[in-house]
């Protein structure tokens, strides 16, 4: 972007360069693993740092995933621009990753065409459960008459 002043040479002052090609951020950090720096007195992540002194602006409504899977690397080259929905199914440990993985539903209800329901919120719901539910209800509901 060329840069003028020392603004990228600092920062990649906290950078070690990996073998794999990862940029392990190696100042400060935040809860969940990933680097974090401060930017103007406010604290910011080191891989969003990086995306937008070496590629520009994060585009609006977007997030960044570690196509490495590495929280520490800010290379931007191992970076992506996606939405969080994107971001969180890529994840192999997000529950909403473990959510669309499953083919059933916990009673063990295969989740096909004809057998599920997606909400307005995106998850599925399990037809023969719900009508299950529902009976169930129903009966309750007699019985208290």
């Amino acid at each position: 972007m060329g840069l003028t002043d020392s603004r990228l040479d600092d920062f990649l002052l906290q950078v070690e360069v990996q073998s794999d090609g990862c940029w392990n951020w190696m100042a400060g950090r935040v809860g969940r693993g990933y680097g974090a720096c401060y930017v103007d007195g406010k604290q910011r992540p080191a891989h969003c740092r990086s995306y937008e002194l070496l590629r520009g602006d994060i585009p609006e409504g977007m997030d960044l995933d570690h196509l490495c899977r590495n929280r520490l690397c800010v290379n931007p080259d191992h970076l992506e621009p996606v939405t969080r929905r994107e971001n969180l199914l890529r994840s192999p440990i997000t529950l909403t990753a473990l959510k669309a993985a499953q083919t059933h539903c916990i009673h063990g209800h295969a989740f096909t065409s004809e057998n599920t329901k997606i909400r307005p919120n995106g998850t599925r719901l399990c037809i023969t459960c719900n009508r299950k539910r529902a009976l169930e209800r129903g009966r309750r509901l007699r019985a208290t008459q």
